[in-house]
């Protein structure tokens, strides 16, 4: 199951597989680091472990830091929903399997933006490990109109001291029928948690890798 460096006709992807995958998660980084970073890498062995085919890509304005042509800011956000498009054409072409979009953060963020314009179609739903609900310290600026409106499950994955949005916030948001979140004990937005809390940030991100799993049983049927 460890992770193999290729390309899906132009786009670098890292890839785990494991022997009898249930579905296959395509697996967005978010907004500071890349697609191997600590965070994405251990995400993405835990869902292989679970079971899950998990393909990994960057960005554009991620890909041109790699290609050491600056440090872009991330894309707007139509331009991510286009990539999601183009890691969506290209893994109907691969496989037979059903469809997920995850993401950490921002990647979350962009998968359920193109869960919303596309309606969901071809792909069956979408998991967010650490939803930005809000910036930090800025709880009215909430980004979360478009998930009203979702066609397909949406499972959201939460630290509960994660600052971009707390239980205390997050429950009295209105979500539509189709999103769910867990939350993640003491986990922040990286799932790290505190130390007095005897938890560490393997234990969260592999309960997020479990909850994922069962998330993918429960709605590719």
């Amino acid at each position: 199951m460890s992770d193999t460096c290729t390309q899906w006709g132009d786009i670098p992807v890292l890839i785990d597989i494991p022997a009898r995958p249930l579905a296959l998660v395509i697996l967005a980084h978010g907004a500071g680091l890349g697609m191997d970073s600590p965070f994405m890498g251990e995400m993405a062995t835990a869902l292989a472990a679970a079971g899950l085919h998990v393909v990994r890509f960057e960005f554009p304005y991620m890909a041109r830091r790699r290609r050491g042509e600056g440090k872009p800011p991330p894309n707007r956000m139509p331009v991510l929903v286009e990539s999601w498009s183009a890691m969506i054409a290209a893994a109907r072409e691969r496989t037979a399997l059903p469809i997920y979009l995850a993401g950490k953060s921002m990647g979350g963020r962009a998968a359920s933006e193109w869960l919303a314009v596309h309606a969901g179609a071809g792909v069956a739903g979408g998991i967010a490990y650490g939803y930005p609900f809000h910036p930090p310290a800025k709880p009215d600026a909430l980004r979360t109109a478009h998930l009203v409106g979702l066609q397909k499950p949406l499972l959201i994955l939460q630290g509960t001291r994660d600052p971009f949005g707390k239980p205390q916030e997050v429950t009295g948001y209105d979500l539509g029928v189709h999103t769910n979140v867990g939350w993640l004990d003491s986990g922040d937005h990286d799932y790290k948690p505190l130390k007095k809390s005897g938890r560490t940030q393997s234990q969260l991100i592999a309960e997020a890798a479990s909850a994922s799993a069962a998330f993918v049983q429960t709605t590719s049927r």
